[in-house]
């Protein structure tokens, strides 16, 4: 029985896609972690003039983050990475690799310092704090590559453990511009829809005809209208009459 793949890259037309949505190590036990030597021989061999690398993960091995980021940095193909959710710790520093960087507006980068367990006397765990602050550094050079922040507040993220929305990583460089999701790519929820509805200015909100074909977004904007008219005391919930041609009852909250 052939064993499972913790990634996927397809290619058509000199266009690669790679998905990384898993956890990046050396040891793929797990259906949802992505082996680095795997992506990396496939990369090696693969004959495509563009590649998109699309990324949903929480990190894992630096060794092996640093090793997809630098196969992918390295190839003549142009690279561009596509934060479909999260892209924290090791995943974060393969976004890098992005000729162009693209975040979806309801995903967010983690960085943060490597870590690791250690045990021994003090000359040894000494040591092995020396070679955890080699191993930062590594990834400190991918970020800089691509920030227009100082290295020092690079530094300074890192050390806090720092969760980075898609604003900010286009404000300090890491992403090149957000994007919103569409028909094209994964999905956001529902609710980063409302969320970013609701923090529209009123004015802004813009009445959604129910008629409409109704997917997430449309729901959203819907709610998102009903959620600021109630706070703006504009209109005072009434006990909800049902249509008599309703059997479900939700005509009465979309009225």
């Amino acid at each position: 029985m052939d064993a499972k793949k913790y990634y996927s890259l397809e290619s058509k037309n000199d266009v690669a896609d790679l998905y990384i949505f898993g956890d990046i190590t050396s040891w793929p036990w797990l259906e949802s972690d992505v082996s680095a030597s795997g992506i990396v021989n496939e990369l090696q061999s693969l004959d495509a003039k563009e590649i998109n690398v699309h990324i949903n993960s929480y990190g894992g091995e630096v060794a092996e983050g640093l090793a997809i980021y630098n196969t992918l940095k390295n190839s003549d193909m142009k690279v561009t990475t596509i934060c479909d959710g999260f892209a924290c710790s090791a995943a974060s520093v393969i976004f890098m690799a992005g000729d162009e960087r693209i975040i979806n507006e309801a995903s967010l980068l983690m960085i943060h310092n490597a870590w690791t367990y250690a045990n021994g006397n003090a000359t040894e765990l000494r040591k092995a704090a020396e070679d955890l602050d080699k191993i930062t550094q590594a990834s400190v050079n991918a970020y800089v590559s691509r920030a227009v922040i100082s290295e020092d507040e690079i530094k300074n993220l890192m050390d806090n453990e720092t969760w980075i929305t898609a604003q900010e990583a286009v404000e300090y460089g890491f992403a090149t511009k957000t994007e919103k999701s569409d028909d094209g790519g994964i999905k956001q929820s529902a609710f980063a829809n409302i969320r970013s509805a609701i923090l529209k200015k009123p004015e802004n909100v813009k009445p959604v005809e129910i008629a409409m074909q109704l997917d997430d977004e449309a729901i959203a904007e819907v709610i998102a209208e009903r959620v600021v008219n109630l706070l703006r005391k504009k209109e005072v919930p009434s006990e909800p009459k049902e249509p008599a041609n309703s059997s479900t009852g939700w005509s009465a909250f979309f009225e």
